[in-house]
């Protein structure tokens, strides 16, 4: 991902944005052929000597245009020289490039998601039934397992690829309609010939440049892909606290957690990728802020662009590379889980007794208050839920044996789980 942010591939798109621009050109009759065919053939760039002219002009692209059409002389064929950039303005150049950039930076990010979906998909399948404590506000809830769990995180990179896949659509566009968006240089049939060689779509309106809402969805859609990484994380490092123990990242032969603590497994992935996600929706704002621009347009959003682009396609291949391993590699100890949602004694069955009793007949705000006083009653003595309410008569009265164990049947409580994964991966 790195190398696509390079000076050398950028300056490699500008020079191919200007080479489709000579061609369409002489292909309607504008640019002699033979100089297009000379350009195709013989224009270069030294990307030292790109920077050596800019420190003298203050200005990129024309440093760029000066060391190609020093090449074309370099060659033997410095007339031909005459018709590179013509009729272009700098941002035509810019912006259609940076359109070619994010579609390779998109193609790598579309299919981290989709290897992260797969390794998704394969835990989610190994565990599906690997039946674990559900937790809201921190709370023992109610029994899920642990494929739901996974399946849910599934289901969400779905929806990422959509709008990641939507987002990258947006911003396959370029434009030459010129300083001002008038075409007032090259007509609008020229732009749509220059776009169809490079595989993009004309913008079907600009100012001097494209568009920056398209650019800022594109980064919200980095930040949303991230947001999911962080939250896979944050989920193992809550569940590798020592006193939950129920998954944890992998830990390699000879990995030290701490200089001080021999004892350590530290969730130091799960850290990182909390913490990188963080910067790329931090450059959203960013992404925002360039949406205003002065007219039809100034450079504020330029300098911006500079660091938001590569930094936030480069953290999130980097994040979703991490999340993917992390999944893959995690260690998953159901015994544990188990332990753990046996730990309250049948507490968290509360609310299928709750129901139970108010279908027997039992008023639902009286069946509430009983249930309630012997959960709270096993919460603060940690004692047996499921023998208190065994024992206790009004209860009895109503519920037989058979029925209360009903009540607090695993399977009774996950009957619908097979369902749920058939909704979730009827499309594979």
């Amino acid at each position: 991902m790195g190398n696509i942010w390079s000076d050398r591939n950028k300056f490699q798109q500008w020079l191919e944005v200007e080479l489709a621009a000579s061609e369409a050109l002489a292909q309607l009759g504008v640019v002699p052929a033979e100089a297009a065919a000379l350009l195709r053939a013989h224009a270069s760039f030294d990307v030292e000597r790109i920077h050596a002219i800019e420190r003298e002009v203050k200005h990129d692209v024309i440093a760029f245009t000066t060391a190609v059409s020093e090449s074309m002389q370099a060659a033997g064929h410095p007339e031909a020289s005459r018709w590179f950039h013509y009729g272009l303005t700098s941002n035509d150049v810019v912006d259609t490039a940076q359109a070619l950039l994010l579609k390779q930076a998109s193609a790598i990010l579309l299919e981290d998601l989709r290897q992260l979906r797969e390794a998704l998909k394969r835990r989610a399948l190994e565990f599906q039934h690997a039946v674990q404590i559900g937790r809201t506000h921190g709370v023992h809830a109610e029994p899920i397992t642990f494929g739901l769990k996974l399946a849910i995180w599934y289901e969400e990179v779905g929806r990422n690829l959509t709008r990641l896949g939507a987002a990258a659509e947006d911003v396959r566009v370029g434009k030459t309609s010129g300083a001002v968006g008038t075409f007032g240089h090259i007509d609008p049939e020229t732009e749509e010939l220059i776009c169809a060689r490079l595989d993009l779509k004309p913008a079907k309106i600009a100012s001097q440049v494209v568009q920056r809402d398209r650019h800022a969805a594109y980064v919200c859609a980095l930040a949303l892909a991230t947001a999911l990484c962080e939250k896979i994380a944050l989920e193992v490092r809550h569940l590798q606290r020592t006193e939950v123990r129920e998954a944890e990242e992998y830990f390699a032969r000879g990995q030290k957690g701490s200089s001080a603590m021999p004892h350590k497994r530290n969730p130091v992935t799960c850290e990182q990728i909390c913490g990188l996600a963080r910067i790329v929706r931090s450059n959203v704002q960013a992404a925002f802020e360039d949406v205003a621009l002065w007219h039809e347009r100034d450079i504020s959003h330029s300098s911006v662009e500079r660091v938001i682009l590569p930094d936030s396609t480069i953290l999130t291949d980097y994040l979703l590379e991490k999340t993917t391993r992390l999944i893959d590699q995690l260690l998953v100890y159901p015994a544990r889980m188990r332990r753990n949602l046996d730990l309250t004694r049948g507490l968290v069955f509360s609310g299928q007794l709750l129901l139970d009793l108010s279908a027997a007949g039992m008023l639902r705000e009286a069946a509430y208050r009983l249930v309630q006083s012997h959960a709270m009653r096993a919460w603060e003595e940690e004692g047996d839920f499921r023998a208190a309410v065994s024992a206790d008569p009004e209860i009895t009265a109503v519920l037989t044996p058979a029925k209360l164990a009903e009540t607090f049947s695993l399977d009774r409580q996950l009957r619908n789980v097979d369902k749920i994964f058939a909704r979730v991966f009827a499309d594979e």
